[in-house]
């Protein structure tokens, strides 16, 4: 974790990081239909996030059924979130404010943020990457642009090539962010072949220039620099999400039922964190991304954001 940041404003006090995040963990999880934190290290929820419990109109509480994804975003300060009902949502935690959220559909399975703050999402059975334009005052139907992809299920920003990478069904894909903040769209750089079918989730290790990659068969680690993918010697098939952070283990949500599970466990299967009933369908620790967002990011910073937010 960074030592330069000072402050995580979480459950509506300031706790020093050490002790707010080190053992935190997000949870897509849809039992409840909600995103939680769960304390890795008493084993309890300590923090959740419903629409029936916030800003979001009433009209829309449908489209954050099955929560599928959940991200740290802006120091840890924010998270992104979509679900399969066809919502995405940037919430701060210290309030639960639903700062930003929009309907994306074709069961969304992954979200990023770009450096202007527009967001991207992955739809999975609509086959499409959906670039919004991004404001804070809540709700938005206003400008959006869709990019074909196949099954795609994943979205990572990358800082310091200033690219999108998307796994789709076969694919490993980079496209080139417009930085159009009105008028946000994509276009496709290049792809190379992935083995195996149907990539899952992607998402930074934190630790090198590299990234993790899922299938239903087989965890890779990605080396961007050299596009060489190596296969790792865990067991696992069919992980949903795979979270690491330096001084803690990496974690993995692999389905017990169906596309579910009540437990997150590291890579040689010893439990982290267990609540029976849960249906986790992804987890991420609860940690900086410093692979994908510069230090100090801050959504308030930003030129396009209200004042009114400060």
């Amino acid at each position: 974790m960074k030592t330069d940041l000072k402050i995580l404003i979480l459950l509506g006090a300031v706790l020093p990081v050490a002790a707010a995040a080190q053992q935190r963990i997000l949870l897509a999880e849809q039992a409840e239909q909600r995103i939680a934190i769960a304390d890795a290290a008493t084993g309890s929820i300590v923090w959740e996030w419903k629409p029936s419990g916030s800003n979001v109109d009433s009209a829309h509480w449908k489209w954050f059924s099955n929560p599928s994804d959940v991200k740290p975003v802006y120091g840890g300060r924010y998270i992104l979130i979509n679900a399969s009902g066809g919502g995405v949502a940037l919430i701060r935690l210290a309030d639960k404010k639903t700062l930003f959220y929009a309907y994306a559909g074709g069961n969304p399975h992954s979200s990023e943020i770009f450096p202007d703050g527009n967001i991207v999402v992955a739809s999975s059975t609509g086959n499409y990457l959906t670039v919004y334009r991004v404001d804070t005052s809540g709700f938005s139907d206003g400008y959006s642009s869709k990019t074909y992809i196949d099954f795609g299920h994943n979205v990572v920003w990358d800082r310091k090539r200033q690219l999108l990478w998307s796994a789709d069904r076969h694919q490993l894909k980079t496209f080139r962010y417009n930085f159009d903040h009105t008028h946000p769209g994509l276009s496709l750089i290049d792809s190379m072949p992935l083995p195996g079918q149907q990539s899952h989730d992607l998402f930074p290790t934190l630790s090198g220039d590299t990234l993790w990659l899922t299938n239903t068969t087989h965890v890779y680690k990605l080396a961007l620099a050299t596009r060489q993918l190596l296969q790792t010697e865990m067991p696992q098939k069919d992980v949903k999400s795979i979270s690491s952070a330096a001084g803690r283990p990496t974690i993995l949500s692999i389905p017990q039922e169906q596309w579910w599970t009540d437990e997150v466990t590291d890579v040689k299967g010893h439990v982290i964190f267990r609540q029976k009933g849960l249906k986790i369908y992804k987890a991420r620790w609860l940690v900086i991304n410093d692979f994908s967002y510069p230090p100090g990011d801050d959504l308030r910073l930003r030129p396009n954001v209200s004042s009114k937010l400060r």
